[in-house]
């Protein structure tokens, strides 16, 4: 059974290429959200089994929407994905709950990797 995975970011072409690196490799993408409340909805929603996670996004940033989902499901699995220059809030968000995180522009092989880990 392939991995469910919810893709949140403001930028289309950022979720698209997201979504699009982790449908060749087999995983099914469930939902996307543009928006951090969008995010928390669709996590409630859906379960997704992997959640990947713009940091700055609008209405809720991705931070917030980490912490709101780890509140409802400890468990959530949640993939940062931030672009250079973001490490500060990159260490906030794997206190706020995220198990790891890729950086914009991103290799294919590298958010693979980050998303192996993070499945386990």
């Amino acid at each position: 059974m392939s991995h469910t995975v919810l893709v949140c970011d403001d930028a289309i072409f950022m979720r698209t290429m997201i979504s699009d690196i982790l449908a060749q490799a087999g995983f099914e993408i469930v939902g996307e959200a543009e928006t951090g409340s969008q995010a928390v909805e669709k996590y409630r929603q859906l379960k997704p089994d992997l959640v990947t996670m713009d940091i700055v996004m609008p209405d809720m940033g991705g931070i917030d929407a980490v912490r709101e989902i780890v509140k409802q499901d400890p468990d959530a699995k949640i993939l940062m994905c931030s672009a250079m220059g973001q490490q500060a809030l990159v260490v906030e968000a794997i206190q706020a709950g995220a198990k790891d995180f890729v950086v914009k522009p991103f290799q294919p092989s590298r958010v693979l990797e980050a998303v192996q880990r993070v499945l386990g």
